[in-house]
């Protein structure tokens, strides 16, 4: 189908919808938040039934988006078309909703196979919220103020302010274009990338401590322990692996965050020329060229050791390749 057959069929099953469940991924970050709220309450504003679900519930730092306050745990029926948003693949859904079919993906994450009914995928996209803020007017979707707020944290927390290797000119003249409807860019900015609360600075404490280097390769531990003595209440990496990307020393950095449930999280983040998507995917994961994660279960030394070789061994195999390429 022609971009115009997907906007027409999206715009088609959003005004046909009776109950409208919408949700994004586990673990939500700035990107799935605000494109959650954002095609939400542009749906809301069209006078459609909604409801935004967050198992892992709505994140302390963005609870001063409009809207936050409807974000619900739990699934309430009946609804009769199912939206996923910012998420690259099935198991990245809360196993509470992974047996519901999903109508409409909406995506920009690369190693997305395309899991739904309708899929709009943009691997070109600096963010989903950059997607919506683009096809929202195609699909009769009014961006209100708060609506372009939502949009524009989530443009701004996946290129970590403006600042990733993907940033395009129409990226920025979509952030232009949701300040004139009324998105605040400093006050957003300050309070998604600037503002941390005291116990989110302990825990990149411990994170920073625990910093090591082979190489090229850099990276760091949260523990349970760690989350514990920080007093963090978060799920989440407090963003550390934005403060890990900006690390002069190092082409890839890894970060592992063991969870109460036995899983442990690793985060891959990339300078330009070096792509660590496939390395999630091999590991059942998934991301962007720069940015990538995966989900382990077992023991954390055995985990590091193993995700750190094939590590090594993707940098080692794609410095010969940049290498090549620039000879």
């Amino acid at each position: 189908m022609t971009s115009a057959d997907v906007d027409a069929t999206i715009r088609q099953m959003l005004y046909q919808a009776q109950h409208i469940l919408i949700t994004t991924h586990i673990r939500p970050d700035g990107d799935a938040v605000g494109s959650l709220l954002g095609l939400g309450l542009a749906l809301q504003h069209a006078g459609q039934s909604v409801q935004m679900v967050l198992p892992d519930g709505m994140p302390q730092v963005f609870r001063h988006l409009p809207g936050s306050d409807q974000i619900r745990r739990e699934v309430q029926p009946p609804f009769d078309l199912f939206i996923v948003l910012d998420t690259a693949d099935i198991p990245r859904i809360s196993a509470s909703m992974n047996g519901f079919q999903v109508d409409l993906c909406i995506d920009h994450h690369v190693t997305n196979p395309g899991f739904a009914r309708v899929n709009l995928i943009d691997p070109e996209a600096v963010a989903t919220a950059a997607i919506l803020a683009e096809h929202l007017p195609a699909w009769d979707l009014p961006i209100t103020s708060d609506v372009a707020s939502a949009l524009l944290t989530g443009i701004i927390t996946d290129t970590i302010g403006f600042r990733t290797s993907n940033m395009t000119p129409k990226a920025l003249r979509l952030a232009a274009d949701l300040m004139e409807r009324g998105a605040n860019l400093p006050e957003l900015y300050k309070r998604a990338l600037i503002h941390r609360s005291f116990e989110a600075a302990r825990f990149w404490g411990y994170g920073l401590v625990n910093l090591k280097r082979q190489g090229r390769l850099i990276w760091t531990t949260l523990t349970q322990a760690d989350r514990a003595a920080a007093g963090y209440q978060g799920n989440d990496d407090a963003d550390l692996t934005d403060i890990l990307s900006g690390i002069e020393d190092g082409d890839i950095a890894v970060l592992f965050i063991q969870h109460a449930d036995g899983r442990i999280k690793v985060s891959w983040r990339a300078k330009p020329g070096w792509d660590v998507s496939t390395l999630a995917a091999r590991f059942g994961g998934g991301g962007h060229p720069a940015a990538a994660g995966a989900d382990f279960y077992g023991n954390l030394e055995e985990v590091q050791e193993t995700v750190l070789k094939a590590t090594q061994e993707l940098w080692e195999q794609q410095a010969i390749n940049l290498n090549s390429a620039r000879g």
